[in-house]
């Protein structure tokens, strides 16, 4: 004999757009936040003097294809 094993559907889960949107922000601002040190941080547009800040992120400049010399 044999009996037929039903499967229980799995409906996706509905995640409120308000519930997303804060985290799609801190995301946003984060991601902003990188590019610029990455990308900008150097010369005339640093917010920190001296070059600390560009040798710690020289390496992933080269690595996006940012040029810094």
């Amino acid at each position: 004999m044999s009996q037929s094993v039903t499967r229980p559907v799995h409906e996706p889960i509905a995640i409120p757009v308000r519930e997303l949107a804060p985290w799609a922000i801190f995301g946003g601002v984060m991601f902003l936040l990188m590019l610029y040190f990455i990308g900008v941080e150097e010369g005339a547009m640093a917010l920190f003097s001296g070059s600390y800040v560009h040798e710690f992120v020289h390496d992933g400049r080269h690595l996006l294809g940012f040029p810094c010399h």
